[in-house]
């Protein structure tokens, strides 16, 4: 089918003022100019209207942390054991959340759903769209380990008696599992190499931190304060992983620094209260501060934080303290997918990507927008 007469906003690097995407199979096979010839009753006109890809939250809780349950529907914190690199996100999230129909009804057809933060590590995060019934089906990739700094694992933990209850500690238990991990996979290879050589009793927890080693998903670091930024960057370079920052709420204190080590980071929630310590800080500012010194951002809610319909306004209201507003369309749409990994398949409006797209009749940074049509992989779901 054919989507024509629209202003086609790729984040490719370029806009088509009057194009046409052609998507077969859920998929765009092409994005051009002009009016497609051979139209049939079921192509659709959009009017001049403004088509951008389907937007992309990087950071959420979506489904793993239900709307208006309470504990019953509470997925998120497995908070027995500091160390539970294992637990899947994929385990605990409820695709029939009403929250899914709020983000895709928003044109937020992906989302990052994380566990965490309460342990020092939280477990695997999962990249999935927000349209569907079995979250298997939903899912794009397991993309990233979820690691935690600072005040939530302290808070945690001190309520128990139990390690950890300083920075100092909540560094040494995740240095302790890399640590253990890099020497289970090392064993494995050298038992592989070496009929001589007993390969090491299975272990779970070492099993799931293994992709991080071969560079197959990233690591990340919940952090807020600028010296748990830094933290989350001395353990990364220790042990050789590719990370990216999570919140970085003070990132805009040392953002010279952070675009010198190439850093990414996910900013956000951007229109929340102060609402503990290490967040005191939090400054609308901050995203436009780490973008103008080379830092790669993406925004996000950290829904059920801030609710994931508005991750629009929370990309307005940087644009509005000095992040540019091209660069905070980016931030929602291609950076979150090339900062997660998954580029290949979301993130701009491309040939043999999926055909997730949202149209709006107007600007989605203004509040009084909301999209006329949204597609997830070539279906049309409003």
């Amino acid at each position: 089918m054919y989507i024509y007469n629209a202003v086609i906003h790729t984040m490719e690097g370029y806009d088509i003022k009057n194009g046409y995407v052609k998507i077969e199979n859920g998929k765009f096979v092409e994005v051009n100019e002009g009016i497609p010839r051979n139209l049939t009753d079921t192509d659709i006109n959009a009017g001049g209207m403004n088509m951008y890809p389907g937007f992309i939250d990087a950071h959420t809780h979506l489904g793993i942390i239900e709307d208006g349950v309470g504990f019953e529907g509470d997925d998120c914190n497995e908070e027995t054991d500091p160390v539970t690199p294992h637990l899947r996100s994929i385990d605990g999230i409820n695709p029939f959340d009403r929250c899914f129909d709020e983000a895709s009804s928003a044109g937020i057809t992906t989302v990052l759903s994380s566990p965490g933060s309460a342990n020092t590590i939280c477990g695997q995060i999962c990249a999935i769209k927000t349209y569907g019934r079995r979250i298997d089906d939903m899912i794009i990739k397991n993309v990233a380990i979820k690691f935690a700094l600072g005040e939530n694992p302290k808070s945690v933990y001190k309520d128990k008696d139990e390690t950890p209850v300083t920075r100092m500690a909540t560094a040494a238990l995740i240095r302790e599992a890399l640590y253990k991990a890099k020497k289970y996979l090392d064993d494995i290879e050298k038992s592989e190499n070496d009929e001589d050589f007993t390969p090491p009793e299975y272990d779970i927890k070492c099993e799931a931190l293994i992709p991080l080693f071969k560079n197959e998903v990233t690591a990340h670091f919940h952090c807020h304060r600028a010296d748990d930024i830094f933290t989350a960057l001395r353990i990364s370079r220790e042990f050789d992983l590719n990370c990216v920052l999570i919140h970085a709420t003070e990132g805009y204190k040392v953002a010279d620094i952070l675009g010198n080590e190439k850093a990414s980071a996910i900013v956000g929630p951007i229109i929340c209260d102060r609402s503990k310590h290490e967040m005191k800080n939090l400054d609308a500012k901050n995203a436009g501060i780490l973008a103008e010194k080379n830092v790669d951002i993406a925004i996000c809610t950290d829904h059920p934080v801030i609710p994931v319909q508005y991750l629009f306004m929370s990309a307005a209201v940087a644009a509005k303290n000095g992040l540019d507003k091209q660069k905070a369309l980016e931030a929602i749409t291609i950076n979150p997918a090339k900062i997660c990994g998954i580029d290949n398949r979301v993130g701009s409006i491309s040939p043999g990507k999926d055909a997730d797209l949202c149209i709006f009749n107007g600007d989605p940074l203004n509040l009084m927008s909301s999209p006329e049509i949204v597609f997830i992989d070539g279906k049309r779901i409003n």
